[in-house]
């Protein structure tokens, strides 16, 4: 997806969001890091989650946490689901499950380093797969981005409807580099623990710190820390102030530990040896828990951070040390030389060590101007605490809620179904050769030529649709000829792909694509107009029964099955049809007795397109041939693939194409395509046919009023005015294109469900609806 099909996903928000249970934010999805993972972002995500629940207890909170694959964590209750980091999959489930928990809103904890792919471009494949506001917290925002890095952020960006960051420069930034507008930014400082005001010394002893100025440091031992500028600034400090000692509290990090073990520290205490203050420095290598940390923190009499990253936009310990009224000594990175400003405590240049050991010698030398400043940071820290920022989070995103557009379903009631379907849209995609494949919104895309899978639908809708004799005239011979050009005798197979300039891209296509094409021979058989063009469709399909007694994948036997019926309908007598239908059949059967289990009543491991078709099929058959057996298992199978594509509120879901070859796993929501919606209509109509039961014509009718507009995101995608049907629904709104496939479904769905509605019990009644 590109940026400016991200840029579609604010409108989308106003289609997809359906009227909620209740107003404002009832439950949010919480995406990012979580403890016990050892590092700043889980430890932020933890902190954020215990804000919200304890600020706002009436809010559900569902935590996802993000798996490095390192190893296995023991979360607790709050994570109900994990995501992981290099499986692109994963994040589709994971959008799947946050659809359909009844989230209002996703919240995520951004830093490149947490999520797979370029650049952490895997976080979109969620964000592009959920209908919900999305904020993001962005712990980093890049001055300089590459351009894996530029397009994840402005990817972002075009999505997100709050924008979070801790700094005003990320804002600035954001506004400036990644085109964010000043209302979708909010700027919310990060969370501090409130603690009371306390003297030192208490916490100095639990350390065995007692009589000692302690200067600390805190935070996963990593290059890029700058620790190397204070050890460089010890020997001066210490001949001024002998009684101080330097705590660097923090175990390495864990992708260094995993690189190269403890060589870094290891060359850190080296240093110290070097210039003879090792006596000075105590290494804690160690991830301490948040309270024994602040404990760390209150025995402190300065605290230090010497980073190196000018552009660094956020510390939680630089937040969590002026929280607790610490003065600060820190080279003027972004956030501290936001909020060290006015007198909150003293800048000095990257790596200036002198600088370092000249503001610490000074503070500790006057405790009166130490105690000043440790007031001023202890007031400023009472409007950080993260109740605080809980609060102003929950503000930003009930804005963004109540700024959403009324949802689609409650300004208009569904249209009727259509008595026609203009015939515009199919004659726009055809010329003399056939029918051509895409278009590129509704302009024909002749690049990609033509197929033999939509001339042969082309082909059956002719027969399906009341037009004038002149335009079945035209067309009709024209698709029909196409079919017959794309037979291959010696290869006993039909070719699929044809450019534009008519020459075949290929010897034979799927078996798939030449099954469907047969198909449309069966259909044309017993329905066409004209005497001529039944007796045509009779000699080609015998031309083609060994090809059609030879298919093995599941959806090639399920469309012979379909042409096999048809042409029982016009000759009942028509043996090798027989034959060809109890060999499918039987076949089909098989499949579901190999792979049915309680909870996947279906043919194959996995779910893919035409799903509808394979019930259909052995309903189909099981009609025509007096077997129960196959209208049994065919209401079973229909049932259960039925079940999975109603989505929770009620309405139509097709299984959507990204769900595609996943084995046993429930279906993924998107992109939801019209051929889905057309093989569900005529899968409950052969069911409606089976069992009597009305129940089928009703979920006819709820696969048709996906086209309308009753779907996930409340937009109509078919439109009868013009015969335009959009190619999919997408997690951002509908796909502009119109090509022939999803065209021919609409069309081919209307005529459908015209002969359904109104029907009473069915002809049959082989078999009671269980």
């Amino acid at each position: 997806m590109n940026i400016a099909q991200h840029a579609t996903l604010s409108a989308a928000f106003a289609q997809a969001t359906a009227a909620r249970s209740r107003p404002g934010v009832g439950r949010i999805a919480l995406i990012g890091n979580f403890l016990p993972r050892l590092c700043g972002i889980a430890t932020f995500t933890s902190d954020i989650y215990n804000a919200f629940v304890d600020r706002f207890p009436e809010v559900a909170v569902d935590v996802y946490a993000m798996n490095d694959g390192v190893q296995d964590y023991d979360y607790p209750a709050a994570v109900v689901g994990t995501i992981e980091e290099q499986d692109g999959f994963s994040y589709l489930d994971a959008a799947r499950r946050i659809e359909e928990s009844g989230a209002d809103l996703v919240w995520i904890q951004h830093e490149y380093g947490i999520f797979g792919g370029d650049a952490g471009e895997h976080i979109l494949k969620l964000t592009d797969r959920v209908t919900l506001p999305v904020a993001v917290t962005l712990h980093t925002v890049l001055e300089k981005p590459n351009a894996s890095q530029r397009r994840v952020m402005e990817a972002l960006v075009a999505r997100a409807a709050k924008l979070i960051v801790m700094a005003d420069q990320g804002k600035v930034q954001l506004m400036e580099i990644y085109g964010a507008r000043a209302d979708q930014v909010v700027v919310i400082p990060h969370g501090v623990h409130d603690r009371p005001l306390v003297d030192t010394d208490g916490y100095k002893a639990r350390f065995g710190l007692e009589g000692r100025e302690v200067v600390l440091t805190f935070g996963l031992l990593s290059p890029g820390k700058g620790i190397e500028t204070m050890i460089a600034a010890m020997p001066a400090i210490v001949a001024t102030r002998p009684d101080v000692q330097y705590i660097v509290l923090g175990a390495t990090h864990p992708n260094l530990l995993a690189r190269e073990g403890e060589a870094y520290r290891e060359k850190l205490m080296a240093q110290a040896r070097d210039l003879g203050v090792s006596e000075h420095i105590s290494w804690v290598n160690d991830f301490v828990e948040t309270d024994e940390l602040l404990d760390w923190l209150t025995a402190a009499d300065v605290y230090v951070t010497p980073y190196l990253n000018p552009a660094q936009m956020t510390s939680g310990t630089l937040s969590y040390a002026v929280g607790l009224g610490k003065p600060v000594v820190s080279t003027p990175y972004v956030h501290a030389a936001e909020i060290l400003a006015d007198g909150h405590g003293r800048l000095v240049g990257f790596g200036d060590s002198a600088g370092f050991a000249r503001e610490i010698i000074d503070l500790l030398e006057h405790p009166t101007v130490r105690e000043n400043v440790r007031l001023r940071n202890y007031a400023l820290g009472r409007t950080m605490i993260w109740p605080r920022l809980a609060e102003a989070a929950m503000t930003s995103f009930e804005d963004a809620i109540a700024t959403l557009p009324t949802p689609l379903k409650a300004n208009r009631a569904l249209p009727s179904i259509p008595e026609t379907v203009a015939f515009d849209a199919v004659e726009r995609l055809s010329d003399s050769t056939g029918i051509l494949q895409h278009s590129i919104f509704a302009v024909p895309d002749r690049r990609h030529g033509y197929c033999v899978d939509d001339n042969a639908r082309a082909l059956i809708l002719m027969h399906q649709l009341d037009v004038p004799a002149s335009c079945y005239d035209r067309w009709t011979p024209i698709y029909a000829s196409f079919v017959q050009y794309a037979w291959n005798q010696d290869r006993n197979c039909f070719r699929n792909f044809m450019s534009f300039d008519r020459r075949w891209l290929e010897e034979e296509g799927s078996e798939d694509s030449s099954a469907r094409a047969f198909w449309s021979l069966g259909i044309t058989a017993r329905d066409a107009r004209h005497l001529a063009d039944r007796r045509w469709a009779l000699a080609f399909y015998d031309q083609c029964i060994d090809f059609a007694l030879s298919v093995g994948s599941p959806r090639a036997h399920a469309f012979v099955m379909l042409a096999a019926v048809a042409r029982l309908d016009a000759d009942p007598s028509h043996d090798p049809s027989r034959r060809m239908l109890e060999r499918s059949g039987n076949a089909l059967m098989a499949l579901v007795d190999a792979v049915c289990r309680p909870d996947w009543a279906w043919f194959e491991i996995v779910l893919a397109y035409d799903n509808c078709r394979l019930p259909e099929a052995l309903l189909r058959a099981g009609l025509q041939l007096g077997r129960q057996d196959y209208v049994e298992r065919g209401i079973e199978t229909l049932e259960w693939i039925v079940a999975q594509q109603t989505a929770k509120a009620g309405h139509f879901r097709p299984v959507g194409s990204e769900s595609f070859g996943r084995e046993l796993a429930p279906p993924l929501p998107f992109d939801q395509q019209p051929l889905e919606a057309w093989a569900t209509i005529e899968a409950c109509a052969a069911a409606l046919d089976a069992t009597g039961d009305l129940v089928w014509r009703d979920e006819a009718v709820r696969a048709y009023r996906w086209f309308q507009g009753e779907n996930d995101l409340h937009m109509p995608l078919g439109d009868p005015a013009d015969g335009e049907c959009f190619d999919g629904l997408m997690p951002n709104g509908v796909n502009q294109n119109r090509g022939a496939e999803s065209v021919l479904a609409f069309h081919l769905a209307t005529a459908a469900i015209k002969s359904l509605v109104g029907r009473g019990t069915g002809q049959q009644g082989v078999i009671a609806r269980r």
